[in-house]
């Protein structure tokens, strides 16, 4: 399961830590400034997704390099069209005399549309680009506990979506049978995901044909987790977010402004309180969680943006 963390602070801009049960890494997701954003948070970072690089959503990448330096590790960036350049002219505008060569390697993922995604790298110490080509996958990051897919809103600029959806996992259930564990579970899992039904198992001297032992299993749905940020609530906007969003477990999605500001959420290519509760309602999130607010707000207007996001959900 999925675990989110909220790194900034009511006043700062958005910055959310992800996490997976039993998964030695971590994610980030919007480089905003942040306070709660810890130095092993950030060495134990394996992919920063950035919406787009507003600078409330980019600042803070310096203080996630200053943290990462040294871990000798490759970090993957993802972001739009435009990203790897951006993340270039950081890189170059300090002096790097005294950096290991072996320091850290940053491989940015810049997303051109759905069908395209042009890959790049940066190393220490000269930090000069070197690209690799395209990514030769749909996904904009994938391991083997979970794939990451995407979606670019509206924002008057393309503002990157993500959703991370968890494999389905095949378990097995010993109360059923009185079989004892061993080798032979691991390779009825590999069968069963194969399609091989015919493969022989051996199970205390007494052999099996994969297919008898398929009633033993069964398919633990993966959890999923979403991250909408800066986007105009549009009908064209909320089409992608229903097509891709729909029934996902927990989404954070941006709430920038009160609806008796929603006249200023159209000029700015914002989204409003009841406008994001109201779309998370439509597609059956079953935990909708609002973030980003507009800095203008005090504690007890962001209460009443709130408020309105909360009675969307349930009205």
């Amino acid at each position: 399961m999925f675990q989110a963390e909220i790194k900034s602070r009511i006043g700062e801009d958005i910055c959310i830590l992800i996490r997976l049960d039993n998964h030695s890494v971590n994610y980030i997701c919007d480089c905003g400034d942040a306070s709660d954003l810890g130095v092993k948070d950030c060495q134990n970072t394996e992919v920063i997704f950035i919406s787009h690089t507003h600078i409330d959503h980019f600042v803070n990448f310096d203080t996630i390099l200053r943290h990462q330096l040294g871990i000798g590790k490759r970090v993957k960036i993802c972001g739009p069209l435009g990203l790897s350049d951006q993340v270039g002219s950081r890189l170059q505008s300090y002096t790097w005399n005294l950096i290991e060569a072996n320091a850290i390697v940053y491989e940015v993922r810049e997303i051109v549309s759905k069908d395209e995604i042009l890959v790049s790298e940066y190393a220490p110490p000269k930090w000069e680009k070197k690209d690799l080509g395209k990514l030769a996958e749909p996904f904009i990051y994938s391991n083997d506990r979970f794939e990451v897919a995407f979606e670019q809103l509206d924002h008057k600029i393309p503002s990157v979506a993500y959703f991370f959806k968890e494999r389905d996992r095949v378990k097995i259930d010993l109360s059923k049978s009185n079989h004892r564990g061993g080798k032979w579970v691991r390779r009825l899992k590999e069968a069963y995901e194969n399609g091989q039904e015919e493969i022989k198992l051996e199970i205390e001297g007494v052999e099996y044909c994969s297919s008898e032992l398929y009633d033993l299993l069964e398919i633990k749905q993966g959890d999923s987790l979403g991250v909408i940020m800066d986007h105009a609530a549009s009908k064209e906007n909320h089409e992608k977010i229903r097509r891709l969003f729909s029934g996902c477990r927990q989404v954070f999605i941006e709430c920038f402004y009160k609806d008796s500001d929603k006249e200023y959420a159209k000029l700015n290519y914002h989204s409003y309180a009841t406008a994001s509760g109201r779309i998370m309602k439509e597609i059956g999130v079953k935990t909708a969680i609002p973030v980003h607010f507009s800095r203008k707000y005090d504690q007890t207007e962001i209460e009443e943006l709130l408020a309105a996001f909360k009675q969307a959900l349930t009205e």
